[in-house]
């Protein structure tokens, strides 16, 4: 298995990060096999959605309907609400694995890999790319 560790700024507020060219350029020297995307982080998550069209922005007002940034939160510590962004990665999910044939991620049309990151909190996040051979 290769594997590699990227950074990847979010800023201060809940952001989706697009990820799909440093992933392909991770996996563009493979042949098949798959693709592993990680966030090794308690408070973000990894999806698979349309970016640029407005999905992004949408997903993060899911979130906020879904997990309001309200006080009700028994894990209070940092800003207000941060109790939701520990429960976010049980929703979406910190990993994601891909299928890479002749070292093109087989993606569809309008997919792209995005960290989700609504912990402004951290504004500085770490991906972990792992491919393992078919």
């Amino acid at each position: 298995m290769r594997s590699e560790l990227i950074t990847v700024r979010t800023g201060g507020a809940p952001a989706v990060v697009d990820i799909t060219r440093e992933a392909a350029k991770f996996a563009g020297s493979e042949r098949d096999g798959l693709l592993h995307v990680f966030v090794p982080h308690a408070t973000a998550g990894v999806a698979i959605i349309e970016t640029g069209a407005g999905s992004d922005d949408d997903l993060l007002t899911a979130i906020d309907d879904l997990l309001p940034t309200e006080d009700k939160w028994q894990h209070r510590h940092g800003s207000r609400g941060h109790g939701r962004d520990h429960v976010l990665p049980a929703w979406i999910a910190p990993y994601a694995t891909l299928p890479v044939i002749n070292g093109q991620i087989a993606l569809g049309t309008w997919q792209s890999i995005c960290l989700v990151d609504t912990n402004g909190d951290n504004p500085i996040r770490q991906v972990r790319f792992s491919f393992v051979n078919g």
